[in-house]
């Protein structure tokens, strides 16, 4: 009677064991150009690792530009994420814009080894291989952002300018009093505060906590209402009037690669602080700004505002009603630009 009770128990344990295993595992990516994946549709390049990056050019040709953009784009979105740039004003600005899919995302293979650092470096060898010239300028959005905070580290010599645009904060970099990081971190969403922990201290975990359907597990997966401000409200609905044709192609290689990598890279720990940067322009040869909307309701101003004061080289510009769709609003996607490549004095409003 032991002996089958000891059995029974077994398997039961291995059971479970399985069962957990397969809630906790992710299904393999479905590549871009494999057999039953999706096809290939854009010019793509290939990295030195093996891997290939999907990009999309806009603007002038680059031969003749007087400004080269490298545009990186945020959480859920790609290289067709929407920028609210007449042709004209590109041709007045003598902009060349390029930009491409972060790993995993759109067309672009997955990287199963992605860190914020290797983020720079994809950069760096899609404008080595574009011919871009040795310096070019970047311009982050959302979380995005971090693979600008890793140009800024790794390849400040390649830069003559940069733009964070709502960068997402990690709680977590060192740099960031307790007391301060903790208050503002109770603010989130219980949702959230679960979501961002489990990305940040158990993140093979991620894959189930973003799959099950016991609790909420996202606010911006879940499309929570207080995430939208009016001002970005207003954008959505202007948005939607726009369609994206290749919208569908943001999360075909499985949303683990894309999204749920995100999270794990920039709540993970960072190979830098940022806050331990130095200026990568001492000569104002360039500069490096940082935007923010107060009524941003995915990112705390109050970190940012912590960000500017230990980095007093970065141009901090908060806008009062602004939310986090701020690169999607027509007047300020134009003053982002101008500011960046002109040096001109943005309208914060």
């Amino acid at each position: 009677m032991f002996v089958v009770t000891a059995v029974a128990v077994a398997v039961a344990v291995v059971g479970m064991a399985v069962l957990v295993y397969k809630r906790i595992t992710q299904p393999p990516p479905s590549i871009c150009g494999s057999p039953n994946g999706p096809p290939i549709t854009s010019p793509r390049i290939k990295l030195s690792d093996g891997r290939y990056l999907s990009y999309r050019e806009r603007g002038v040709a680059k031969e003749v530009a007087k400004f080269k953009v490298v545009l990186v784009h945020g959480f859920d979105s790609s290289k067709d994420m929407y920028l609210p740039l007449s042709q004209e004003v590109m041709e007045e600005l003598g902009v060349y814009i390029l930009s491409f899919d972060r790993a995993g995302y759109g067309e672009s293979d997955p990287n199963p080894k992605r860190t914020v650092k290797s983020e720079a470096f994809d950069i760096q060898e899609l404008a080595d291989q574009l011919q871009l010239g040795p310096k070019f300028h970047v311009i982050g959005v959302s979380i995005g952002t971090y693979s600008i905070w890793a140009c800024l580290k790794y390849i400040p010599h390649r830069l003559a300018g940069a733009t964070l645009m709502v960068p997402v904060i990690n709680f977590w970099w060192p740099s960031f009093p307790p007391k301060l990081v903790n208050e503002v971190f109770k603010k989130q969403l219980k949702r959230d505060q679960v979501k961002l922990t489990i990305a940040h201290r158990f993140p093979t975990l991620i894959y189930w906590w973003m799959t099950q359907k016991m609790f909420p597990y996202s606010s911006i997966m879940q499309r929570h209402p207080i995430l939208g401000n009016k001002r970005d409200v207003q954008t959505i609905i202007q948005m939607s009037q726009i369609p994206n044709p290749n919208e569908h192609k943001i999360r075909q290689q499985g949303e683990h690669e894309s999204l749920y990598r995100d999270m794990i890279v920039h709540f993970g720990e960072w190979e830098f602080d940022p806050m331990d940067l130095n200026n990568p322009f001492p000569n104002n040869e360039g500069s490096v700004y940082l935007w923010e909307g107060h009524e941003d309701k995915l990112v705390p101003f109050e970190l940012q505002r912590f960000v500017s004061k230990k980095l007093p080289w970065i141009k901090y510009h908060e806008v009062e009603d602004g939310g986090h769709l701020m690169i999607h609003e027509k007047v300020l996607c134009e003053a982002v630009f101008r500011q960046l490549l002109l040096g001109e004095q943005p309208p914060l409003s």
